[in-house]
């Protein structure tokens, strides 16, 4: 996607040019490493986009004007994900028809928060996501801090074993004696930390909410986390494939700017690159195997 992008215009071969192509890329990254971990233990969440934006109308309203409140409201929202995903294990419910159900109470309650895009990010907010960092873009050290801190945590803790065998193998793990129904709480209070943190991060850019903001974020997180090499098979994870996903989607939504397609093609265009992108990677797959 860099080779493509450079040879098409060469004037983003720079640090300005690599700044401006990538500077959704932390919001979609964090969304991803949501997504992935839901996928982790074999689960799949339709409803990261609007809970994006609902965590953005919060930030640009009660958070901006009474912190405390903003503060409580994030953590309740953190809270509901942990409690969301005991209700699936505990009644056995598949998490596409929750989660899915789920995104239009997000959605619902982002629009009565703010009911047409307006408010404003805390300056503190957009004062970190506005940070200038020499050589190197802070959208790319951002990303790659993101991708090392999870991959230390979920592929070389003792817990992040316990987590990735969950969605393996669940049953094998509660003979071990681990609860999956912490386990899964855990899983999803991450998840919604992590959208939390998407949904602050893309304010601090954008400097103002809109409850529609992130409707493309679902799609985006499921294909980065696929694209970096994760499976729906839960278990099979990879947070700095994850990362590399979500920077090729930004990659891939500036080039096809660059391109001059026009938006109402631009899904097609991003959806036939996946395609691409995963079918190179299964070729690659397949000629390890042989």
């Amino acid at each position: 996607m860099l080779a493509a992008t450079f040879y098409v215009q060469p004037r983003t071969m720079s640090y300005f040019g690599l700044n401006l192509m990538l500077q959704y890329a932390v919001p979609i990254a964090l969304a991803t490493i949501a997504q992935m971990f839901v996928i982790t233990v074999n689960d799949l969440d339709l409803s990261i986009g609007p809970f994006v934006g609902l965590v953005s109308c919060i930030g640009a309203t009660l958070l901006l004007d009474t912190p405390a409140l903003g503060v409580l409201a994030l953590l309740a929202l953190i809270a509901a994900y942990a409690a969301i995903g005991a209700l699936i294990h505990l009644r056995n419910l598949p998490s596409i028809v929750v989660t899915l159900g789920l995104s239009f109470v997000w959605l619902g309650i982002a629009i009565l928060i703010l009911p047409s895009p307006g408010g404003k990010a805390p300056d503190w907010l957009k004062a970190i996501m506005g940070v200038q960092l020499p050589l190197v873009p802070f959208p790319i050290v951002a990303a790659v801090v993101i991708g090392l801190a999870v991959h230390l945590a979920l592929m070389l803790s003792s817990y992040g074993v316990v987590a990735r065998g969950a969605g393996g193998n669940a049953k094998a793990m509660t003979r071990a004696g681990w609860s999956m129904l912490k386990t899964k709480m855990a899983m999803y209070a991450l998840a919604g930390l992590f959208g939390v943190l998407s949904g602050l991060a893309l304010l601090g850019l954008t400097t103002s909410g809109d409850a529609h903001v992130a409707d493309r974020y679902t799609l985006f997180s499921i294909a980065g986390v696929i694209l970096g090499g994760g499976e729906f098979i839960g278990g099979r994870v990879s947070p700095m494939g994850a990362v590399v996903g979500a920077l090729t989607l930004a990659l891939a939504g500036s080039f096809l700017i660059f391109l001059r397609i026009s938006p109402d093609w631009q899904i097609g265009a991003q959806g036939a690159i996946l395609i691409v992108v995963l079918a190179l990677r299964a070729l690659v797959t397949y000629g390890d195997r042989r």
